[in-house]
């Protein structure tokens, strides 16, 4: 009989997830990350929190399988909190959430799963798994495309989709809250978390200089020309395309375009100045395949949020990929995720390191 992790948050999509595993016959065993102390950030948050781990141990019980808790928390602090306080310090907008996968869900309890002898772990994830003509093992969108969460999983490998398995990745979720309530599960019509699990009221500034106990101090807010035109309150309360809270009178909105940690500066601009020609990501992951050796069409999002937007891309250094889009895209950020997608196919993605212009010449060479 096969054998199956299954990472269960106290949701109702992971606990459907054990159930059809557990009715495919595997041999199954659910887990819950621990992931921090509520006391250790400063605020209740649902993720991690006694309830939910006691949702989660209270659907296992009912349909009789083990179940344990894992503390993973000094990774998740080095390499979930760590990283999403340093981008902010370097005035990028990260998603901590995509880092969560890379480094916890799909490597740290793959291992655990590997100590168990388990042939796979198995998450909740709105997501599919096919393998190409050749066995290459592929990452696909969902089939209900309102919760694909496809954006937030590109950092996962051919090898290591030989050992993961979504379960809800052709469901929609109407159909897996049903699937629940036939069964009874306590958390049947628990509501999704829609926050960072580790900044509940979404006060990223705040939970940044309480966790570090630093200061960041106020410096220039610059229009497009450099000159000075008001004072920010520390870069890390900033991001582009943000309109609130500048504290600028105008005669007209106005929008963060830029954010330099190096000098300390906040530049603003109307709306017009937000749009951008293409970006390079860096740190990248390729699915499909092994490079991108010429250029390509492709569709990307530059955030989890966005429509794809059509564009071409190329591989133009081992660890860096070019992107212009057809058309200039507003609001590009740095720290946040390119990911690239052939029709329902992920391609791969990086982070996104450098803006190009919205007047760059429009190639992708």
């Amino acid at each position: 009989m096969k054998k199956a992790l299954i990472a269960m948050s106290g949701g109702v999509d992971s606990s459907v997830a054990a159930l059809l595993m557990k009715e495919k016959g595997y041999d199954c065993i659910g887990a819950t990350m621990k992931l921090f102390d509520s006391e250790d950030i400063g605020a209740e948050s649902g993720c991690c929190s006694l309830a939910d781990v006691e949702d989660a141990r209270r659907v296992a019980m009912s349909m009789d399988i083990p179940y344990y808790v894992f503390n993973f928390s000094d990774r998740f602090k080095q390499d979930v909190i760590g990283r999403f306080i340093l981008a902010y310090e370097n005035g990028q907008t990260p998603n901590p959430c995509i880092d969560c996968n890379r480094y916890l869900k799909f490597d740290k309890l793959l291992l655990r799963a590997r100590e168990l002898d388990c042939d796979c772990i198995v998450t909740g994830h709105y997501a599919r798994i096919e393998p190409d003509k050749n066995g290459r093992m592929l990452l696909k969108k969902a089939a209900d495309l309102s919760k694909d969460q496809s954006y937030v999983l590109y950092h996962l490998t051919p090898e290591q989709l030989k050992k993961v398995v979504f379960p809800l990745g052709g469901m929609t979720k109407s159909e897996v809250r049903a699937v629940a309530e036939r069964h009874g599960f306590v958390n049947a019509k628990k509501r999704d978390s829609q926050d960072i699990c580790f900044v509940p009221d979404g006060k990223y500034a705040d939970f940044i200089t309480l966790y570090t106990g630093k200061t960041y101090p106020e410096g220039d807010m610059l229009d497009t020309c450099g000159n000075v035109i008001g004072r920010h309150k520390g870069i890390i309360r900033y991001t582009v395309g943000q309109r609130r809270g500048l504290g600028v009178a105008a005669g007209h909105p106005l929008y963060v375009r830029d954010v330099n940690a190096l000098d300390n500066t906040v530049t603003l601009s109307d709306n017009s100045g937000l749009y951008s020609a293409g970006l390079i990501a860096r740190d990248i992951n390729l699915i499909s395949t092994d490079e991108i050796s010429s250029p390509i069409r492709v569709k990307v999002k530059a955030r989890y949020r966005q429509t794809e937007q059509p564009a071409v891309a190329v591989q133009t250094e081992k660890d860096a990929i070019k992107i212009i889009f057809d058309e200039p895209q507003r609001a590009l950020t740095k720290g946040q995720s390119a990911v690239i997608y052939d029709g329902d196919t992920v391609i791969g993605g990086g982070r996104i390191d450098e803006i190009i212009p919205a007047d760059a010449e429009r190639s992708a060479y």
